[in-house]
């Protein structure tokens, strides 16, 4: 019998689907939770491994909505992506999937799916991605960012959750960041473009 709650992490393919997820660890620690992350070679695992999260690699199959000879090759790699899902998932035995979404949480949340494990998605963009529109479809529910994203969810399983942000974000010094950017004048008005 297990004796410590479950979940597992899954998105990658950008920093945007890793980054809520480090937001959300340290509060998932303190309520007791074993974390692990499933994702691709990708930036997923430059972000998480200073973490010390146990991470496992997954095959990773792009779904291009063109032609190219890749689709053929990929489709293959998003099935073995399902098998070892399902087997880490076996192995491990989750209570929940959290998905940031990209297409290596596609392989995750079909494999939990078969295995009868909830996955909560998380869609931090205005108009879900093409992985999202897929992982819906497994998907418990979907939590969302902005109110206009509503309208491309099934709204029986839509949450409005915003995003989660890093708790060091709102620890910056304003007089560090000036001095950094050699802003001679700190009281002029300041606008930060990202």
């Amino acid at each position: 019998m297990k004796d410590k709650k479950v979940i597992a992490l899954t998105g990658g393919g950008t920093a945007g689907h890793v980054m809520p997820h480090i937001a959300l660890i340290p509060d998932m620690h303190k309520q007791g939770w074993s974390l692990f992350y499933i994702g691709s070679k990708g930036i997923e695992k430059k972000l998480i491994d200073p973490l010390n999260l146990d991470f496992h690699t997954i095959q990773v199959g792009k779904l291009r909505r063109y032609f190219s000879w890749q689709n053929f090759f990929d489709i293959f790699r998003v099935v073995a992506g399902i098998f070892q899902s399902l087997f880490i998932l076996m192995k491990k035995r989750p209570e929940m999937i959290f998905s940031k979404g990209g297409f290596v949480s596609v392989p995750v949340a079909i494999a939990a799916k078969i295995l009868g494990i909830k996955v909560l998605t998380h869609e931090s963009d205005l108009s879900p991605g093409l992985a999202n529109k897929i992982i819906v479809k497994f998907s418990s529910k979907i939590l969302y960012t902005f109110s206009e994203t509503l309208n491309y969810l099934p709204k029986e399983k839509a949450i409005f959750s915003g995003t989660p942000i890093r708790l060091d974000l709102f620890k910056g010094s304003k007089t560090r960041g000036f001095e950094f950017c050699n802003f001679k004048d700190p009281s002029l008005p300041t606008l930060l473009v990202m």
